[in-house]
């Protein structure tokens, strides 16, 4: 079970049977040499039965054999138990390595071959289904083309991709991954974004998109330019994401490892006490062999790492494991609405001037304004102004205040648009108006000095899984959906009636979303879904806070414990549901690992089992756990099918 240590950095005081504590790049050889242990071992030991019963004659050849096959089998056991020995530690290790030398001490070869082999064969399979961090890696980097088309005057030339530095250009044509992330800047194509969002359906790209590592070019030849190379990639922090998720522990581990100290000298002592009374090594070797308790310590590592695995699948990547168990015991949900329940791509349906201001003049003076914000309000009055080929002005002295609105100089006029509270909060006044204007819509004001020249509405729409995925979440148990948001209420009003949200908080600032939060917190587990750049506060206060649309944001991975790559947000409904299966597929693990171990205990005590079938049942019952938690791995396909179905 070191193997898992290796690759969850988990449970390494549990590594039964011989498993190997390094990580480097030899462990595809250890595992390897260890098959070649296993074939050459069991051939002799099989070897030996056949000589015994075709060439009864041949009695020595046959225990030569068994004894030959015996040692090579128990070398790699027994080599480990040594070296944990040296390190002065005492784990399942060595109650194998026992029970074998115990069994070719009594001149039992075939016996100690037989219970070699199969815990040899245990240790192959869980080696290979446990390492699910190093395999997820493996192929990731596999994604990442080593060499790329750099272009420098015109001129193309092959590169190793660790010398292309920020700002260069790059061409990748039709079929090639993208070795980093970059800027298209010319040329058009449709990118297979799976194996970071879990989408599906590929993405149409155009000049000015983002694409990113490890994502392949199916249709055009595009130029991009560099702006993230090796580990600053998504890519790269996905990798990191996956380490972190697979290499963390979950509290049952941690019981796990923390009284697995007593359990070797507590069974050595049965042991003895065994030996005492019955004077029969036999049932001393069984005891030792059905008492390593294989199957209970990969119970929970091999459902993690099917969880996990299953989790990136779709586009969801999870820091620490401890967050997917935290999952199925979410009661509350606070979801951000603008780019969370709502697309996030607001329009201005409305533009109100007071007094003799222009429309046109309205929207140029605020266009201008909040030309260096990002915000989706100031992106809906930029595109409008394209639309109507205004001509902007440059602005000076810009300043964005998160939460409340924008200020800077216009043509050397001070100019400030945002909420009316805050405008408020500066002196201006607000003229009157009629409410029902501007119902369902958010609205922002345009100051021009310390006069309040016009307001703009803009009106977003909602994700047309959001009803379904309110719907999900209760029947999943959440008790308690809630919405909070900057906008106004009788937006926040019209999207929750919509919704059947449960609560809502509007025209809310990044510290009244936290605070909200923090109420809620007190009476139940909460998980905060939001966009992961304007709630980072919110996502952080949360008991599991989870980032949409996280590709490409390093505010959204740092902030959040859940990353969803993509914004479908039938992926969280889906993580809750994941969450509830692995505590169940856990549950089962240990309730079959304790039942094999303990139940094999008292039945070798009594004599009532050989050491062959303590071997067999060793076996049987750590295979059973693999394909149990396996099953995690599937979790999420209906979801992904549904998204090759084409739309009417």
């Amino acid at each position: 079970m070191a193997e898992i240590a290796n690759a969850a950095q988990a449970a390494k005081p549990c590594s039964p049977c011989g498993h190997d504590h390094s990580t480097d790049g030899a462990g595809h050889d250890r595992k390897m040499g260890r098959l070649s242990f296993a074939l050459i071992g069991g051939v002799l030991v099989a070897n030996s039965f056949i000589l015994e019963w075709c060439l009864p004659a041949q009695e020595r050849a046959s225990d030569i054999s068994a004894i030959i096959g015996a040692f090579i089998l128990a070398c790699p056991i027994v080599y480990t138990a040594i070296k944990d020995v040296i390190n002065g530690k005492v784990y399942m290790n060595e109650l194998v390595a026992l029970a074998i030398l115990a069994a070719l001490a009594g001149g039992n070869f075939q016996t100690a071959g037989i219970i070699a082999f199969f815990l040899l064969l245990t240790i192959i399979i869980e080696t290979r289904t446990a390492s699910g961090a190093q395999r997820s890696i493996e192929e990731l980097v596999k994604l990442t083309p080593n060499t790329a088309h750099r272009v420098v005057d015109g001129v193309e030339s092959e590169v190793d991709v660790g010398v292309l530095a920020v700002g260069d250009i790059i061409r990748v044509r039709p079929g090639e991954n993208f070795p980093v992330d970059a800027k298209i800047i010319s040329g058009e194509s449709t990118v297979n974004q799976a194996s970071i969002t879990g989408e599906s359906f590929p993405i149409d790209k155009d000049p000015g998109d983002d694409v990113f590592a490890g994502t392949q070019n199916l249709t055009g030849l595009v130029e991009l330019q560099v702006t993230r190379l090796g580990e600053d990639t998504t890519l790269g922090k996905v990798k990191d994401m996956i380490m972190q998720a697979e290499g963390s522990r979950t509290p049952i581990v941690r019981i796990i490892d923390r009284y697995a100290g007593f359990y070797t000298p507590t069974i050595l002592m049965l042991a003895a006490v065994t030996w005492f009374f019955t004077q029969d090594m036999s049932r001393v070797i069984t005891l030792m062999v059905i008492a390593c308790p294989c199957a209970i310590v990969l119970s929970t590592p091999t459902a993690v790492v099917a969880a996990v695995a299953a989790a990136a699948r779709l586009g969801i990547f999870i820091k620490n494991v401890s967050h997917l168990e935290l999952a199925a015991k979410v009661r509350a949900f606070i979801f951000d609405k603008t780019g969370t329940l709502t697309d996030g791509i607001l329009s201005v349906v409305k533009l109100a001037p007071f007094g003799e201001v222009k429309p046109a003049e309205l929207l140029r003076f605020a266009a201008s304004a909040e030309c260096h914000s990002n915000h989706p309000t100031a992106v809906a009055m930029q595109k409008l102004a394209a639309e109507a080929e205004l001509k902007l002005s440059d602005v000076t002295d810009f300043k964005e205040i998160h939460g409340k609105g924008v200020e800077g100089n216009v043509d050397g006029v001070l100019c400030r648009i945002g909420r009316a509270a805050w405008l408020e909060s500066l002196g201006l006044t607000i003229p009157a108006r009629d409410a029902s204007e501007a119902e369902g819509m958010s609205v922002v004001y345009v100051a021009r000095e310390n006069d309040v020249i016009g307001w703009i509405g803009f009106k977003d729409k909602l994700r047309k899984d959001a009803p379904q995925i309110i719907r999900d979440l209760r029947d999943l148990g959440i008790r308690h959906c809630a919405m909070v948001t900057g906008d106004r209420q009788s937006v926040a009003e019209s999207v929750a009636a919509a919704l059947q949200i449960d609560e809502y908080r509007s025209e809310c600032l990044p510290e009244t979303k936290v605070e909200y939060v923090e109420k809620i917190k007190r009476g139940a587990t909460v998980a905060v879904v939001g966009d992961g750049v304007n709630d980072a506060p919110a996502l952080a206060a949360g008991d599991l806070g989870i980032a949409m649309g996280a590709i490409g944001s390093d505010i959204a991975i740092n902030s959040a414990s859940i990353a969803l790559m993509n914004n479908d947000l039938r992926r969280i409904p889906m993580l809750v549901s994941l969450s509830k299966q692995l505590r169940m597929v856990i549950n089962q693990n240990l309730l079959v690992g304790l039942l094999f171990v303990f139940g094999g205990i008292v039945l070798s005590v009594f004599g009532w089992m050989t050491p062959i079938w303590a071997a067999l049942l060793h076996t049987f019952s750590t295979l059973l756990i693999i394909f149990n938690s396996a099953r995690l791995v599937r979790t999420g396909e209906e979801l992904t099918l549904e998204e090759y179905v084409p739309e009417d």
